[in-house]
């Protein structure tokens, strides 16, 4: 890249080689034994209205219950406060999952077993979050629940807002899920 045509990003450039990452004296090993689990993060994945965050909940509820240290990552809170700032477009879902992915990282490596409830509905950015973390600590569940009974569900009024035409490029409807691929 020619860095005299755009000041902008060499400037990025020189920011981003100027950060490096730090490496700290505790592991994410060492944290996962003083908690006596194995860290993972379990990512909830499939349409609004499908039951990935009452599912998630019952999972970390469960786990709680059997003494284990968990935490909840879902889509709604999150879009309060870390990821206020995004919108619906493709680009800043896109911005989105990744910031979640990486906080759910983080927490991963701190020991805790990370509960994640997120649409997600692009494929290329649910592989990104897969990424970001160890072989075995990324599991992904996709909530296969037809269309039509999201739809019945609604808990958010959200479907009869699309089909009235007040909301554009809802996942599902006018904008695509995108299922991974099967693994051979």
């Amino acid at each position: 890249m020619n860095w005299k045509m755009d000041p902008n990003k060499y400037k990025e450039h020189q920011h981003r080689a100027q950060v490096l990452r730090n490496h700290t004296s505790v592991s994410p090993a060492m944290r996962a034994r003083a908690l006596r689990q194995k860290p993972a993060c379990i990512w909830f994945t499939g349409l609004s209205g499908a039951g990935k965050s009452t599912l998630a909940n019952a999972l970390e509820f469960a786990l709680h219950e059997c003494g284990l240290q968990t935490m909840l990552l879902d889509g709604d809170n999150l879009r309060h406060g870390l990821c206020q700032d995004l919108t619906m477009s493709a680009a800043d879902r896109t911005e989105n999952i990744r910031r979640v992915a990486e906080v759910a990282r983080l927490m991963v490596d701190a020991g805790l077993i990370v509960v994640a409830a997120f649409i997600s509905p692009f494929a290329r950015d649910r592989e990104a979050a897969r990424a970001r973390f160890a072989p075995g600590e990324f599991i992904e569940v996709f909530v296969d629940t037809p269309l039509a009974i999201c739809e019945q569900r609604d808990p958010k009024g959200l479907y009869r807002q699309v089909r009235a035409g007040m909301i554009k490029d809802f996942t599902g409807v006018d904008s695509p899920y995108r299922r991974l691929k099967p693994q051979s």
